[in-house]
Order: C-alpha cells, then structure tokens, then sequence
C-alpha cells in the first residue's frame, strides 16, 4: 500500500486512478492538483482526492507515488516543475499515449532523479472528458504498457508492475520506441481515420442529410472522433513520423481497394474484403472460442 498519492491532473485518467487505487486499498491519502482549480475543487467533492494543492510541486509534497494525468506536451514542464521533490524511494508514472516523447522529455527534465520514472500507458479510456466522467472501473481488465527508460530503477519497474496488476491490468513492457509504432497503427492512425471520416461526410452539400441515415456501423467506424481535440492533437504532432508511416501504407490499401472498383474486378474486392474479415474475426476471437477450435 502506498501512503500518499500525489495526482497531478484530475480528469477522466487521473480521476479514475485515484478512485481505483482507493477502492482496491491501495492507497491512504490523494493529495491532487490542476490547472484549473474547478476541476481541483469538483475532484475534491467528488472524493476523488481528499486533499487540494495549490500546485503541482505540492502535489507531490509528502508522496509516496505521483501520477502525471496531463497532456502529453505538458510531460516536460511537469516533470521539471516537480524536480526538487522528487525522490529515489518515489514511483512516478504518467498515462501519455504516446512514450519516446515523454521518455526523451523526463531525461532533460529529471536528471539524476530519471530512476524514479516509469512511463505507462494505459489502453483504456472515454469519449468524454473530465473529472466528472472518472470511474474507479475504468482500469479494471485493461492492457497497460510500460516502457521504462534505461535508467528506471529496478525496484521502481516492479512497484509499477504490482500497482497496476492490483487494479487488475494485464502489464507488459515495451521500449518507447515499439510503443510508438504499434499505436500509430492500431490507435493513433484509426482516431485521424475517424477524424477524416467525419470531415468527409459534413464537407458534403447534403452530408448533415446523410448523416441522419447513418444506422451503427457508421456510429461504431467514428465513435473515437469524439474524443478531446487537444489530446489528440498533441498525441498526432508527437508521434507524426510513426503516425505518416501508418498513413502511407493504409493509402496503399485503399488504392488497391479504389483500383478494383474502378476495374469492376468483384473477386478482387471479395478476396481483400475477405482477408480483413479474417483477419478481423481472427484478432478479437474470445480466449475460449479459439481453445475450441479445431487443432492440427
């Protein structure tokens, strides 16, 4: 168990680990801080955190774990303003979707306290924003992936690894830099997928028409589209280099798409619609569907 939480952004990611932490018992104390002291306030009537700080450096004050729930762009600056009080017994995560930034950000900013950091990413979240949408819920079975810089301590590492095992997250570790790749092409690019998809359709003459007519598979393609634009306007600038690589191999495949339409080929189409049906159905198959399935 931890003594003191200092949660630094309580919003919808902070919030919800605060409550977590509370409800699995593993933490006595939330002191919290935020940009805005509304949210700081609401967050404290809410019994997300039992303590306001007036900012992020007393936040941290007296803790025995810290949590950075901030924009990723902000890392830097936090992680600098918190410095001083930081130390080697100290576990401190963040909950950015995007790492090699974050890890190359805590290494200006930290120094000789860069052991203490074990940058985490979280697969979990909401449409909606704010404290007001925390859920002591929201970790609970999640995948979270740990990319620990070269010189996050050992014992460090490992308190991250119990914690978020206690909420119930199935952990794994990655370099930043593998991070950053995979999520471009599973996460980062769908959203600017979902984005382009919606602009598409309201840049129409008779698209807010259409989009009366659009029944759940159109609601299930765009639903990340709702997501914080300034999130996932940091997240898409930080990792643009993985995120443009994604974006150039998914153009491949929708010229292949576009060129058999255009030569009316059907058993093109049939085959690639049938591949990604596969492959689709192959991915997200239950653990006990696939240990019926038939062995070689």
């Amino acid at each position: 168990m931890f003594e003191q939480l200092g949660l630094i952004g309580c919003g919808l990611m902070g919030g919800s680990f605060a409550l977590a932490l509370k409800k699995a018992g593993l933490v006595k104390r939330v002191v919290g801080y935020s940009k805005s002291p509304t949210t700081t306030e609401r967050a404290r009537q809410m019994g997300v955190i039992d303590v306001e700080a007036p900012s992020a450096l007393l936040a941290v004050a007296g803790a025995d774990i810290v949590l950075l729930a901030v924009p990723v762009a902000a890392t830097g600056a936090t992680l600098k303003s918190i410095k001083h009080l930081i130390t080697p017994d100290m576990l401190v995560m963040d909950v950015g979707s995007t790492k090699a930034d974050v890890v190359q950000a805590a290494r200006t900013a930290l120094g000789q306290q860069l052991g203490s950091f074990v940058p985490a990413h979280p697969i979990t979240g909401k449409e909606q924003a704010g404290v007001e949408h925390a859920d002591a819920t929201l970790y609970r079975g999640a995948k979270v992936v740990l990319t620990p810089t070269e010189r996050t301590l050992t014992a460090q590492l490992h308190k991250a690894r119990q914690l978020w095992q206690g909420l119930g997250c199935e952990v794994s570790t990655m370099s930043p830099q593998a991070h950053d790749a995979a999520f471009a092409a599973v996460s980062h690019l769908p959203h600017l997928l979902a984005f382009a998809m919606m602009h598409s359709i309201t840049g129409q003459l008779h698209g807010e028409d259409y989009l009366q007519l659009a029944g759940p598979g159109f609601r299930d393609f765009t639903r990340i589209a709702a997501a914080d634009p300034k999130i996932w306007r940091d997240i898409l600038c930080a990792n643009r280099s993985e995120v443009l690589e994604q974006l150039q191999l998914y153009r491949q495949a929708l010229t292949s798409f576009e060129t058999a339409l255009q030569a009316e080929d059907s058993a093109a189409l049939e085959t690639m619609i049938g591949h990604a049906s596969s492959a689709r159905a192959q991915c997200f198959m239950a653990p006990a569907a696939l240990g019926q399935l038939p062995r070689d």
